[in-house]
């Protein structure tokens, strides 16, 4: 399985987060999830909670805040979402800083933002601990359709290569003088994705050929076997279990 370069989430390091088996954390990750989705809006101080539990398993893996916080702006259209949820949505209104707002879509923001903002972080912890090779190993010891890891490993082996072939076509366009000034010039950028991805297609005919010449039938042989102690269970499911407890007691209270 190739992708073992590491992608520009990773952060390297020596950390009990960093030396945990991947399917530990990805399973951990997608219960820890499921448990804050799960949690009810209503439930502020939860949310709280969770946050703290995210910052204390960053400090453990020793993820600095800044790098941590620069990740999550990849949530800003969300943010942008939910920030209009307020104003558009209907039903009972209450003044705000001298602004009519819907109270059903104060708190639709609220639970989009505290939701939404829990979930991407504890996904940006996981990559930050995780290089992309394990990441695909975990998956596949977690039973994951052997079809969709593969994809998801050609998908990362060829995106630089797709890339580095679009960054080419780019340069040889400015090098016979042109610039895409305007909605002129939108046939020539159209005929460059489609050769791109002709180029593309052409290029996993081989690669698969290539496979099957040397023996591929269908799955990927595995070189590393990535095995968990019952240890390492434990100390991952501190996360997803200390969040389902807060979750139990936003439920109850």
């Amino acid at each position: 399985m190739g992708a073992g370069h590491a992608h520009k989430l990773y952060r390297h390091g020596h950390s009990p987060v960093h030396d945990l088996p991947p399917h530990c954390k990805l399973a951990a990750t997608f219960a820890f999830v499921v448990v804050v989705v799960s949690t009810p809006r209503e439930a502020v101080w939860a949310f709280g909670l969770y946050a703290v539990l995210i910052a204390a398993a960053a400090a453990m893996a020793r993820i600095p805040p800044g790098f941590l916080l620069r990740r999550l702006l990849i949530e800003i259209p969300f943010v942008a979402f939910a920030v209009l949820m307020p104003f558009v949505a209907e039903g009972e209104r209450v003044e705000v800083l001298g602004m009519s707002l819907s109270v059903s879509g104060l708190w639709g923001a609220w639970n989009v933002l505290a939701k939404g903002t829990l979930g991407v972080a504890a996904s940006v912890l996981l990559a930050s601990t995780t290089e992309l090779r394990a990441l695909l190993l975990g998956l596949q010891r977690l039973k994951l359709p052997p079809l969709l890891v593969q994809i998801a490993s050609f998908m990362i082996r060829y995106g630089d290569v797709i890339t580095d072939e679009l960054r080419r076509m780019s340069i040889a366009r400015r090098s016979r003088g042109f610039e895409a000034s305007g909605i002129r010039h939108w046939g020539v950028l159209a005929k460059t994705a489609g050769a791109l991805f002709i180029r593309s297609y052409e290029r996993g005919e081989r690669v698969y050929l290539a496979m099957v010449s040397r023996g591929y039938a269908g799955s990927m042989p595995v070189i590393d076997e990535v095995s968990a102690s019952r240890a390492q269970w434990a100390y991952a499911a501190v996360l997803p279990v200390t969040a389902l407890a807060v979750c139990l007691m936003g439920w109850t209270l």
